[in-house]
């Protein structure tokens, strides 16, 4: 257990997220290594980086971040459930 779990806040906030063509709830983490990330699960806030899917993950964005990101522009735009999130699912209250 390390000193700063007692002093950050714990909450992770349910959000809307896609899982295919399909939108699940998922988690914002609020603190922990993950801060700002979306996450199946409130657990993996707080779960340890792996050091080998970092690095590969690093090495496949350099060669394919440009292909990746026209991809998702593409299914942003056509996916239903992207529209749908896009069209206030998450707004703030």
């Amino acid at each position: 257990m390390l000193l700063r779990e007692f002093f950050t806040s714990l909450t992770e906030k349910q959000i809307w997220g896609r899982k295919g063509t399909t939108l699940v709830r998922k988690y914002r983490c609020m603190s922990g290594q993950r801060a700002n990330r979306i996450v199946a699960t409130p657990s993996a806030c707080f779960a340890p980086m792996d050091t080998k899917k970092r690095a590969v993950m690093k090495r496949t964005r350099a060669r394919l971040g440009a292909k990746m990101m026209r991809k998702a522009k593409r299914t942003k735009k056509t996916n239903p459930a992207s529209i749908r999130l896009k069209q206030g699912l998450n707004k703030r209250k």
